[in-house]
């Protein structure tokens, strides 16, 4: 079986689970949150992954759409809708001048001047009135998509987010095998030749940049949506931490990636107290349950050691074992 193959394979069985996951137990809003994140991470992974840029200010295009749609929504009355595509375009619009001022510089001066950028705006959701400060912009009503389909169900919610989750990614791929993803993929390995090879390097880099942060802003406003709320967390530093370590666990420079480290982060950062439970009555001795907050250095061991055992990210050695398998001549 030929890697094309086995790679629409796969995705088709993931597409498969997540239409069915709601009839089998899975809670819709766990798995529209961890869809998000999974966006999220696919289109920083775009930056990171396919052109070498590592940004540490992801968090202020998800944040900053997420309150940009929840406002729209909430005191606008925008429909669910519009409110989306003004957060993505807000999102895009955060992306442009975050980048024109950070491509002029190059690696960790890059990434610091992202970061710095994401404080700014931390202070500004912190500070402003129409932001509701520490306690978020809380009670966003999901409303009527295209006026018509009702989104206060569930399960309806699931799968408009299922749809919206499926083109973004695909917009993703789009891009990665076009001849703007091969540039890309140019300047992440050699920039000096690209240059020599006649490109507007900056030109490029600027805009897969507004393409990374309108699709962030895309995830952050459906984040919004599904639950109801926009906090402070969303444009904390934090989340770009969160957005860094799913790509590198997942992957890096893997399309499939992102996809497996986000649920491997969130389903660590929701499911560790319940496996400390699981734990606690299959062995009879408390797990986790003394820890507090400081569960955190538990789930830290966890994603060090995962580092650790996949240099490559989970999926990178899995495609590696893959094409070693193939070199050897044995079949997939």
């Amino acid at each position: 079986m030929t890697s094309k193959k086995l790679a629409f394979f796969g995705y088709g069985l993931l597409l498969l689970a997540l239409i069915f996951a709601p009839f089998f137990g899975a809670y819709p809003v766990f798995v529209m949150k961890l869809m998000c994140f999974a966006l999220f991470a696919s289109a920083f992974n775009l930056l990171l992954g396919y052109t070498g840029l590592l940004s540490f200010g992801h968090a202020a295009f998800l944040g900053g759409a997420a309150y940009m749609a929840g406002h729209a929504i909430k005191v606008w009355s925008f429909t669910p809708e519009l409110g989306m595509l003004l957060g993505t375009l807000g999102g895009a619009a955060l992306g442009l001048l975050a980048g024109w001022l950070a491509i002029r510089r190059q690696g960790i001066y890059f990434s610091m001047i992202t970061l710095a950028l994401a404080q700014m705006l931390f202070f500004v959701a912190l500070q402003a009135p129409f932001t509701g400060g520490e306690d978020g912009l809380q009670g966003v009503p999901r409303g009527k998509l295209f006026g018509v389909i009702d989104l206060s169900s569930d399960l309806t919610m699931y799968y408009v987010a299922l749809v919206i989750c499926v083109l973004g990614f695909l917009v993703i791929v789009r891009t990665v095998h076009s001849p703007f993803g091969q540039v890309l993929k140019a300047i992440k390995e050699n920039e000096p030749r690209a240059i020599s090879l006649g490109y507007d390097v900056n030109r490029f880099k600027l805009l897969v940049f507004v393409l990374s942060a309108a699709i962030t802003g895309l995830a952050g406003s459906l984040k919004t949506v599904v639950l109801g709320f926009a906090t402070l967390s969303d444009v904390h530093w934090t989340s770009s931490g969160h957005v860094v370590l799913m790509t590198l666990m997942g992957g890096m420079g893997t399309l499939s990636g992102p996809i497996v480290g986000s649920a491997i982060v969130v389903a660590l950062e929701n499911k560790i107290g319940d496996f400390g439970s699981f734990l606690s009555k299959l062995t009879g001795v408390e797990w986790f349950s003394t820890l507090g907050e400081s569960v955190t250095i538990v789930t830290g061991f966890i994603f060090v050691v995962c580092v650790l055992a996949f240099r490559r990210g989970v999926m990178g050695e899995i495609i590696a074992w893959l094409a070693r398998r193939r070199g050897s001549g044995k079949s997939l």
